[in-house]
């Protein structure tokens, strides 16, 4: 049913239409056509679709929505420049955007449009948006809404202080990437880009986290409990994620069962642990807390914290990038996916057990081991978190640290003939490890033997057989390194007229673009698909 005006008695649709007979412009025209065009689609029989085609025709129409709501954000600026809201009565734009134009979240949308929108100068002409990557992504519908506001948000807290160059690559990096993750891959995304820019303490310094570093054990309630509040330097932090990543365990340290055993995994009997983790309803608050009580009384006892985890030593695990410790710059990433700073890096390196991973054939540690074992060794281990993308489990999308993983055998199963060997075996947390199969909706893996990602593990869906498949995917966390490198050179190369570097003769190169999630071919099949249905 279409609004009406209630003084003439004529449809919003009649409006428009009539608008578009009159009018000097060709707008009006446009939209009463896509219009017509909507209701020829409300219309259409999508059982008439194959899955293939469902698929591209969702894909082409998500694209669509965002391109219009793109499109939307720019009449608004070309209302707010003219002052129309303010000569129609309306006390702001906000107000304007809610009644007139009944947008449900109008904050939301003047945040869109203060990001990726053309505002008019004092002298008539229009400014390039303030992120113009990921502008153009909205424009072009590979991004929406949420993308646009959670990599907005990220962008944002990146310090004016910070050089211009580093500013556009950061946005030209996490704009790209916006592209093919989730908002909330976004976030987790963006969190380590800004660890990245801050190599020389632009964002904080070691005497800001000295003066900010704190912990409170407050007042006893009227139940006789203690708030304890902090503030963690990141070596305090690293310190704790190993901990809670090694005694809270569901089963372990359980006080209000008397068979749940005590200390670390790796001490415990298999089968008694399997036990008191079946009959364990504690919350992972609850576990965080009980395992601090034990650690606190095994210190006083006996001052221990096990031997190994998911076969690493337990201690703090850190890899650096060789350039960063010359440079003494930089963070060194621990085994738990915390971040620490060179200066404690170094601080900490000098009582520690340095290993060096050398990628090569000529090596002291066995990291080939065939048939003769199942399980990776420690060398392997270590191996594997050293590696550029071991740090996290391999599966796309997962921020799991290398403490919480497993080792898959990614190139071929070990019951179907799978080797051990440091180049077949990647981390899997053991929600992906055991997704790994042949049922629809679980995962195939494999290792990219040549080509830019060569070494890297895809992860792809399995799908129905006719249906649609899916793409192999790998891991873009920890790429952001890599790729920010790039969009650096880029923009120094723009900003300075200069001709980029040549590219560096690595193992594996990133691609220069991130494909889009719908390709142009794809694209322009599902328009098609759209028109014959139509």
């Amino acid at each position: 049913m279409s609004s009406s005006d209630p003084d003439s008695g004529v449809s919003m649709d009649q409006q428009i239409g009539q608008a578009a007979e009159s009018s000097l412009s060709e707008v009006p025209g446009l939209l009463t056509e896509i219009d017509g065009l909507l209701d020829r689609l409300a219309a259409a029989d999508l059982t008439r679709c194959s899955d293939a085609e469902l698929v591209a025709v969702a894909q082409a129409q998500e694209r669509a929505i965002n391109r219009m709501t793109f499109q939307g954000n720019r009449q608004v600026l070309e209302l707010s420049d003219r002052n129309v809201p303010r000569a129609m009565g309306f006390r702001s734009l906000t107000n304007f955007l809610n009644v007139e134009l009944r947008v449900s979240d109008p904050a939301r949308r003047k945040d869109q449009m203060a990001a990726t929108g053309r505002f008019r100068e004092f002298d008539g002409q229009l400014r390039e948006p303030r992120y113009p990557t990921l502008s153009a992504a909205f424009a072009d519908g590979l991004v929406g809404p949420g993308h646009v506001r959670k990599t907005a948000e990220m962008l944002d807290a990146i310090p004016h202080k910070v050089s211009h160059d580093k500013q556009v690559a950061a946005e030209a990096t996490l704009s790209g990437l916006a592209a093919e993750h989730t908002p909330d891959e976004i976030n987790a995304l963006g969190q380590r880009l800004l660890a990245h820019l801050d190599p020389d303490g632009e964002l904080s310094d070691d005497a800001d986290r000295k003066r900010q570093r704190n912990l409170w054990l407050n007042r006893q309630n009227a139940q006789q409990m203690s708030k304890l509040t902090a503030h963690l330097d990141p070596e305090t932090r690293a310190l704790v994620d190993m901990l809670l990543a090694v005694w809270a365990k569901p089963g372990l340290n359980n006080p209000t069962d008397p068979d749940s055993p005590s200390g670390a995994e790796d001490d415990a009997d298999p089968d008694q642990l399997k036990a008191a983790a079946a009959r364990d309803g504690r919350s992972q608050a609850q576990r965080n807390h009980d395992a601090l009580s034990a650690l606190l009384k095994a210190v006083f006892t006996d001052g221990l914290l096990g031997k190994t985890h998911r076969g690493l030593p337990v201690q703090v695990i850190i890899k650096v990038h060789l350039e960063d410790l010359v440079a003494k710059a930089g963070f060194g990433t621990t085994a738990t996916g915390s971040l620490v700073p060179m200066a404690d890096v170094v601080r900490l390196a000098a009582e520690a057990d340095q290993y060096l991973a050398v990628f090569a054939d000529s090596i002291p540690l066995a990291l080939y081991e065939g048939r003769s074992k199942r399980c990776a060794t420690l060398a392997q281990r270590l191996m594997s978190f050293a590696r550029e993308d071991g740090e996290v489990c391999s599966a796309p999308g997962c921020d799991q640290p290398a403490t919480h993983v497993e080792m898959h055998h990614a190139h071929r199963d070990w019951a179907e003939g799978g080797r051990t060997d440091i180049v077949d075996l990647a981390p899997a947390c053991p929600k992906h490890n055991r997704m790994v199969s042949d049922r629809l909706g679980d995962y195939t893996t494999g290792v990219y033997r040549s080509g830019e990602l060569v070494g890297r593990t895809w992860w792809r869906r399995n799908h129905r057989p006719g249906a649609p498949p899916n793409p192999a995917r790998v891991n873009r966390r920890p790429d952001i390194r890599a790729l920010f490198d790039q969009q650096l050179e880029k923009a120094r190369g723009r900003i300075h007229h200069t001709e980029p570097d040549p590219p560096p003769s690595a193992a594996y190169q990133l691609t220069e673009t991130i494909p889009p999630p719908v390709s142009a071919v794809e694209a322009r099949l599902a328009m098609t698909l759209v028109e014959n249905l139509l």
